[in-house]
């Protein structure tokens, strides 16, 4: 059978049934294609740029609660990889009641995304971008900070996950530090979403891959002494803090 996205337009109740008009939605205005160039994918002109992930109640509530869990207000220096126009900073900065005195730095492989968050960032000279490969941080010199965040990057078809994630947590987390990593359970069509990520060869949301990921760091970041929560609905988000004394 064949898999389609619906938007419910109206429902209609008449004597003994309802009428429910809906509209197809074009799954070919998807970002989620793999034969795409990082810029075709995710650069200024593409379609995964037109999604505002903000203006979901879904996603927001779930994001402002990992950043309370987190005391971001307590974090000096924030990171943010796979950073694309900024979206994420655009909260804190909103939430952060000492946002002057914190230092953002945002890490994107886009060229054209990094360029735009530059400008859309121009009058806060505490936040900064940097176009790099995040398979090549030990190679940018970035340091540690103490708030990693991560919405639906870490799990890019180019990176180890484990690996990745390992290799974040040693080299640039502190150990009294915090992360927040977002797993999409969703799919993006336009600038709709729906839940639940669909899975290749399943015309249905097969959760395991996800399920996979999100306990693999929730054990890891538990054996590094970090207390982890999992919340969320079209994103799950992985809060972790430090328990160290």
């Amino acid at each position: 059978m064949d898999h389609f996205y619906c938007i419910i337009d109206d429902i209609e109740k008449k004597e003994d049934y309802y009428l429910i008009k809906a509209y197809k939605v074009d799954d070919k205005k998807s970002f989620h294609s793999e034969n795409e160039s990082i810029e075709d994918k995710y650069g200024l002109n593409s379609i995964f740029f037109s999604i505002n992930k903000l203006s979901k109640p879904s996603f927001l509530l779930h994001y402002k609660k990992a950043l309370e869990n987190a005391k971001l207000e307590t974090r000096t220096n924030i990171l943010n990889l796979g950073v694309n126009r900024g979206d994420e900073f655009e909260v804190m900065k909103k939430l952060s009641k000492n946002f002057s005195e914190q230092k953002f730095l945002g890490i994107d492989y886009c060229s054209s995304a990094i360029k735009e968050a530059e400008d859309l960032f121009a009058n806060d000279k505490n936040i900064s971008f940097l176009q790099a490969d995040i398979k090549e941080l030990a190679s940018c010199n970035i340091g540690e900070y103490d708030l990693i965040v991560s919405i639906a990057t870490l799990q890019s078809s180019n990176l180890e996950f484990n690996k990745t994630l390992m290799d974040i947590v040693q080299n640039h987390l502190k150990k009294d530090g915090a992360m927040i990593l977002g797993f999409p359970n969703c799919r993006w069509v336009g600038d709709n979403i729906f839940y639940g990520a669909k899975a290749k060869n399943y015309s249905f949301s097969e959760m395991s891959l996800l399920y996979k990921d999100v306990m693999f760091c929730k054990k890891y970041l538990q054996q590094k002494k970090f207390r982890v929560t999992i919340t969320g609905k079209d994103y799950i988000f992985l809060t972790a803090t430090s328990i160290r004394q």
